[in-house]
C-alpha cells in the first residue's frame, strides 16, 4: 500500500466515502469497480485479479505473479468440481441447513482457502435442488433394491403434527438383509389432510406399500395404542403389534397418579425449577458441585410426556443432595429440599423405575432384535414389582397399581406372535417364561407354521384386501398332510430344539447367520418374526428429525421438501 492508498502496484483503491474519508476496510478494483473487503491481506486481490483480469494481473511483480501462477496451477478440475457440488448438496440435505446457505460468502471464503482455487464459486441454489432430487432418488432406488431382496417386511407407522399445524403420516420398514443385518429404513413422510379415521388410515398405509412394492411383504404393523391406529390395523391383511413402551409409559403414569410420591417429586421439580430459570442461582449451585468435588452438571427438569426424565430428576437430586442444600442456604427462600423420608422414597422410586428405563431402551432399538425379548423382559419385570414383606405402604400400592395396569394391556398384546419370536431367538428358545403348558403350545404352533410353509404356493391373487381376510401367518387351516411331510417338519422342529442355547450378552443375528443352512426352514419363520419391532419408537424418532428439518428458516418448505429432507436423512445415516 502506498501514501495515496493504492493497493497492488494500483490495482485497488480504497473506497472513497462522500466526506472524503477513505473506508479502509474495503477497496476498489481500478477495471471492473467490483468492491472488496480488505484485511491487511492481498489474497482475496490477487485472486479477482487472476479470476477478472488476467491481462492486468501479468503486469504484477514477478514474485506476485509466481503466486498467481501457483494458484492458477491448482484449480480444481471439473469432476472434483462436481464432487464438491454434489457433497454440498447431501450436506445441505442430510444436516438440515437452508437452501440459501450456498450464498453464503464465507463458506465460500473457506472452500477457496482449504482448496487454493481463487476460481471456485459455490453452486447456484437451482443446482443444489436438482442435485438434492437426484440423491434422493438415487438412495431410493438403493432401498428399493434392498427391500427387494427379503420376503418379509416389518412396519412401524404414527401420525403427529407439525408447528405449521400441517399433519403428517411416518412410516419405517424393518427387517433382515441375506448376511442377517437388520434393517431399518424410512418409507415416507406424507402429509395428511383427512381426518384420521380408521377407513382412512388403513388405507394410507396400504398406500404407501404399494408404491414400494411390499404390500405381499408386509408382516405386521407396530403402532401405538391409539383406538384409530387398532382399528386400521383391524382392516389390514397384516399382523398388529402394539407398542410395548407406550403399555410401560402408562404403566408408570397411572401408578404415579395420586401417590404417596406426589410431594417429594413437587418439591424435586421446585428446587431445579430454582436454579434452572435463575443464572445466579445456577452459577452458585456450579460453585457447590466444585466445592463438594462434584461433577458438574444442569439439573434435569422432568416433563409429564416423558416418564423416563421423572427418573432423570431424581437422579440428579439425588446425587447433588449437599451441593443443593448448600446452595439453597445461601440466600432466604421458600424452597426446600425433600425430607429424610422422602428422600428414602424417592430411592425406592429410582430402583424400580430404573428397571423400566432398562426394558425400554432394551426394547427400542432399530439394529438389534426387540420382539422376541418383550416377554422375558416383562418376565423379570413382574418379578422386580412382586410385592415383598420389607416393602413399605406406598411401595406396595405402586407394585401393585403397576402390574393392574400392565396387565389391562397384557390383554391387548399380540402374545401368540411374542411367543412365536421369542422361541425363534436362540438365547430365549428353552421359553423359561412361559408356563410348560404354553411352552408346548408354542411348538406346536410352529410346527403347523411350518406346515403351512410346505403347501404349494396360490396363485396371486388381486390387492382388494377385506378386514375378515387377514394374510396371517397365525391364521391357517388345519389341512391333513402326508406323513412324510409331518415327520420332516417335526424334525427340523426338534433338531432347532436340540441346539444349545446362546448366552444373553450374545447376538442371535450372528447365529442365525451361521446356522441357516442347518435350519433353513426355521430360519424363514426367523426372518419373519425376529424382524418385528417391540415399539413404534422408530417411527417416533422421526417426530425429532423432522423437528430438526422444519426449522423457523426453512418453515416455508412444501410437504414434498420434507419428506425428501427427511428421508434423504435417514437413509445416508442409515449405512
Amino acid at each position: 500500500m502506498d501514501k495515496k492508498g493504492r493497493i497492488l502496484n494500483g490495482k485497488f483503491n480504497f473506497k472513497a466515502m462522500p466526506d472524503g474519508s477513505l473506508d479502509k476496510t474495503k477497496v476498489v478494483c481500478i477495471y471492473c469497480r467490483c468492491e472488496l473487503r480488505y484485511h491487511r491481506s492481498t489474497s482475496s486481490l490477487k485472486y479477482h485479479l487472476l479470476a477478472k483480469h488476467t491481462a492486468e494481473a501479468e503486469n504484477l511483480p514477478r514474485q506476485m505473479q509466481t503466486m498467481l501462477d501457483s494458484f492458477q496451477r491448482r484449480r480444481m478440475d471439473n469432476s472434483t468440481t462436481n464432487k464438491l457440488s454434489t457433497a454440498i448438496a447431501k450436506w445441505v440435505a442430510t444436516a438440515w441447513r437452508p437452501i440459501d446457505i450456498v450464498e453464503d460468502e464465507g463458506l465460500l471464503e473457506i472452500i477457496r482457502i482449504a482448496s487454493n482455487d481463487c476460481t471456485y464459486e459455490l453452486p447456484s441454489r437451482a443446482t443444489t435442488v436438482a442435485k438434492i432430487h437426484n440423491l434422493y432418488e438415487d438412495e431410493k432406488a438403493k432401498v428399493e433394491e434392498t427391500l427387494g431382496q427379503t420376503n418379509t417386511v416389518a412396519l412401524t407407522g404414527d401420525y403427529w403434527t407439525f408447528r405449521s399445524n400441517h399433519s403428517y403420516l411416518g412410516i419405517t420398514a424393518h427387517y433382515f438383509s441375506p448376511q442377517w443385518e437388520l434393517k431399518s429404513h424410512v418409507l415416507t413422510v406424507m402429509e395428511t389432510e383427512e381426518q384420521h379415521f380408521a377407513d382412512t388410515c388403513a388405507e394410507q398405509f396400504l398406500q404407501v406399500a404399494r408404491q414400494w412394492g411390499i404390500e405381499h411383504k408386509v408382516s405386521t404393523l407396530t403402532t401405538d395404542g391409539a383406538c384409530n391406529m387398532v382399528a386400521a390395523a383391524s382392516q389390514l391383511p397384516v399382523e398388529h403389534m402394539p407398542c410395548i413402551a407406550h403399555s410401560l409409559h402408562r404403566a408408570i403414569t397411572v401408578s404415579l397418579q395420586n401417590s404417596p410420591f406426589n410431594s417429594a417429586l413437587a418439591k424435586c421439580r421446585k428446587v431445579i425449577g430454582h436454579f434452572n430459570h435463575s443464572p445466579p442461582n445456577a452459577l452458585e449451585l456450579e460453585q457447590q458441585q466444585i466445592a463438594h468435588f462434584h461433577k458438574k452438571e444442569s439439573l434435569t427438569q422432568d416433563v409429564s410426556t416423558k416418564w423416563n426424565s421423572t427418573l432423570e430428576m431424581i437422579k440428579h437430586v439425588l446425587r447433588n443432595q449437599e451441593p443443593l442444600r448448600d446452595a439453597l442456604a445461601l440466600h432466604p427462600t421458600n424452597v426446600t429440599m425433600p425430607t429424610t423420608a422422602e428422600v428414602e422414597k424417592l430411592k425406592k422410586l429410582e430402583t424400580v423405575l430404573e428397571h423400566c428405563r432398562y426394558i425400554t431402551e432394551l426394547l427400542g432399538g432399530e439394529k438389534f432384535v426387540s420382539c422376541s425379548v418383550v416377554l422375558p423382559a416383562l418376565c423379570h419385570l413382574s418379578r422386580v414389582m412382586e410385592v415383598s414383606e420389607y416393602d413399605p405402604a406406598y411401595m406396595v400400592n405402586f407394585k401393585e397399581t403397576f402390574k393392574a395396569e400392565m396387565e389391562k394391556h397384557k390383554e391387548k398384546t399380540n402374545t401368540m406372535w411374542l411367543r412365536v419370536a421369542t422361541a425363534l431367538d436362540p438365547r430365549f428358545k428353552g421359553l423359561k417364561c412361559l408356563s410348560r403348558a404354553d411352552r408346548a403350545e408354542v411348538w406346536r404352533l410352529i410346527s403347523a407354521l411350518l406346515r403351512e410353509r410346505q403347501r404349494p404356493a396360490q396363485p396371486e391373487q388381486p390387492a382388494t384386501y377385506e378386514p375378515s381376510k387377514k394374510r396371517s401367518a397365525l391364521m391357517f387351516a388345519s389341512e391333513s398332510s402326508s406323513d412324510e411331510e409331518e415327520d420332516y417338519i417335526e424334525k427340523c422342529v426338534e433338531r432347532y430344539r436340540a441346539e444349545p442355547t446362546i448366552d444373553i450378552e450374545d447376538c442371535p443375528q450372528k447365529w442365525w447367520s451361521k446356522h441357516e443352512g442347518a435350519h433353513s426352514e426355521m430360519a424363514y419363520l426367523a426372518r419373519m418374526y425376529l424382524a418385528t419391532p417391540a415399539t413404534s419408537i422408530p417411527c417416533e424418532r422421526l417426530f425429532s428429525l423432522s423437528g430438526h428439518v422444519f426449522q423457523n428458516k426453512r418453515a416455508a418448505l412444501s410437504s414434498q421438501n420434507v419428506k425428501m429432507h427427511v428421508c434423504l436423512s435417514n437413509w445416508v445415516s442409515a449405512k
